[in-house]
C-alpha cells in the first residue's frame, strides 16, 4: 500500500559564510511570501532570489540566494 505524505519545506539562507535553516512559518504561503516574512529579520533577503526546490532528508529545501557582498 502506498502512503502519501506532504514533505516539510525548509528555507536555507547563507549569511556571513554560515548556512541558516529557516522553518516554514505557514505551509500555505508561497515561497515569495515566506521570503517577505523573513526579510525584516534578515535584510540581505531584500535582494535575494529563490532557487529551485531540492528534496533532501524528507524535506523540500529552497535556497535564498543573493549576490550582495560578492565581487565581480
Amino acid at each position: 500500500m502506498l502512503l502519501a505524505t506532504q514533505l516539510q519545506r525548509v528555507f536555507i539562507l547563507k549569511d556571513k559564510g554560515q548556512e541558516i535553516r529557516l522553518s516554514d512559518p505557514e505551509p500555505r504561503w508561497s515561497t515569495e511570501a515566506v521570503l517577505n516574512f523573513y526579510a525584516p529579520t534578515y535584510p540581505i533577503l531584500t535582494t535575494a532570489k529563490i532557487s529551485a526546490p531540492f528534496i533532501r532528508d524528507d524535506a523540500v529545501e529552497y535556497r535564498f540566494e543573493t549576490v550582495m557582498g560578492t565581487k565581480g
